[in-house]
C-alpha cells in the first residue's frame, strides 16, 4: 500500500466529477428558486391589493358617515389613489386635521413599468364601469395589477 505525499493534490478526474455534481445541484435548484421568488412577489401583490382596497372602503365609509364631504354628483369613492395618501380636509375636525387613509400608495410588484409612480402602476376601475369591462373614470372603485402575466395558480394578476 502506497501513501500519498502531502504535496500531491486532487486528480483531474476527481475535480471534474466534483464540478459536475455541483453544477447538477445548481441546475436542479434554479427552478425552485424562481418559484420561491414568484411566490414572494405574489404575496406582496396580495398585501398591496388588500391594503388599497381597505383604504378605498375606509374612504367610502368616511364619506357615508359625513367625515369626508361629497357633492350630490359624486359616488363617494376617491377621485384618485393619491387622495388616499395625501388625505382630505374634514369639516367635522375642529383642529383642521386631514383624514389620511394610506401612509403611501404601495407599488405593484409585477408592474410592467417600475419607473412609474406607485399610484400610476395600478389599473383603476371607476364606480360606473361594468365589472366585465373595468374602465377608469372620475373615481376609484377598485384596483388591479396591469401585469399581463398569470400567477402560479393560473389566474391572471389583473383579475386578482
Amino acid at each position: 500500500m502506497r501513501l500519498r505525499s502531502p504535496a500531491s493534490g486532487f486528480t483531474l478526474i476527481e475535480l471534474v466529477v466534483t464540478l459536475a455534481l455541483v453544477g447538477l445541484v445548481a441546475l436542479l435548484s434554479m427552478p425552485l428558486f424562481e418559484i420561491t421568488a414568484t411566490r414572494l412577489r405574489e404575496a406582496e401583490l396580495r398585501a398591496a391589493l388588500r391594503e388599497i382596497r381597505a383604504a378605498l372602503d375606509a374612504y367610502k365609509t368616511a364619506v357615508d358617515t359625513g367625515i369626508v364631504p361629497k357633492s350630490a354628483a359624486e359616488s363617494g369613492y376617491p377621485p384618485s389613489l393619491d387622495v388616499l395618501a395625501a388625505g382630505v380636509e374634514s369639516p367635522k375636525s375642529m383642529t383642521g386635521r386631514r383624514v389620511v387613509f394610506l401612509r403611501r400608495v404601495p407599488r405593484d410588484p409585477f408592474s410592467p413599468d417600475p419607473t412609474l409612480e406607485p399610484s400610476q402602476q395600478w389599473a383603476t376601475r371607476s364606480y360606473g364601469s361594468p365589472p366585465d369591462d373595468p374602465q377608469p373614470g372620475e373615481d376609484v372603485f377598485d384596483v388591479a395589477s396591469r401585469s399581463p402575466r398569470k400567477g402560479l395558480n393560473g389566474v391572471a394578476y389583473r383579475e386578482w
